[in-house]
């Protein structure tokens, strides 16, 4: 039987999918996103392919999070099709670059971040070896998926402590920002590396035995439609010239 504390995580996390469907789905994004021609095929998946991170994030209870892709995606969208035109030289240039640049990583960082948001490092590692990845790049990556979260926390504990103290973001010029914000984030994020590499070597991960979990992963019908659509996707992809 599944450890109750475990279901209720899993519960308030919303839907939940396959840690390998999050990334096939990943993969299929940082791919199709980028490198797709304009065909109308391609720009109806790429379509699908930008709206679903926003969809998988309000499903899984980041509301915040999916409207401000949402809301970030449709103001450079609005800024190539209104401004853009209207503008000439130097400045239509840069603003297209950044336009072009935004639109096309955004659904791989939104992708990213629902992975890493929605995927405990237990089903994590679980699924590489359900996939039988080498433990020389699970361990690394197992690491990140708790270091990423951690550096979010502390940079935030930064910046209310900052706050307290009336040092603003802007205040004080690029010194006074790279003195008070930058430095302790650089030195929080080396301390953080160093104690989750230990803490992983601690409870064992390059042990040379086969490792236990107690969460349960495996594919379901969303995991099969989800994983379907991006091999279709992918196949469009290759046969388009990629």
């Amino acid at each position: 039987m599944q450890p109750q504390g475990l279901q209720a995580r899993r519960d308030s996390r919303g839907i939940y999918l396959d840690p390998r469907t999050k990334l096939v789905l990943m993969v299929s994004v940082a791919l199709i996103i980028p490198f797709g021609d304009a065909s109308l095929r391609m720009n109806v998946i790429k379509c699908v392919l930008i709206l679903l991170p926003s969809i998988l994030l309000l499903l899984s209870n980041r509301i915040r999070q999916a409207f401000l892709c949402i809301g970030a995606y449709a103001i450079f969208t609005a800024i190539s099709l209104l401004v853009l035109p209207r503008i000439t030289g130097v400045p239509s240039m840069l603003l297209s670059a950044c336009c072009v640049i935004f639109s096309r990583f955004l659904p791989s960082i939104m992708i990213s971040w629902y992975l890493i948001s929605t995927t405990t490092v237990s089903e994590f590692m679980a699924a590489m070896e359900k996939m039988h990845i080498p433990k020389a790049l699970v361990i690394p990556l197992s690491v990140v998926f708790r270091f990423l979260p951690t550096v979010n926390e502390e940079t935030a504990s930064i910046n209310d402590a900052m706050r307290m103290r009336g040092i603003l973001l802007g205040s004080g010029g690029v010194g006074k920002f790279m003195e008070f914000r930058m430095v302790p984030v650089m030195i929080c994020s080396l301390r953080i590396g160093e104690e989750l590499s230990a803490a992983a070597l601690t409870r064992g991960l390059g042990a040379p035995v086969r490792r236990t979990n107690i969460c349960k992963i495996g594919f379901r019908f969303l995991d099969v439609i989800i994983i379907l659509f991006c091999i279709a996707s992918l196949t469009c992809l290759a046969f388009s010239g990629f």
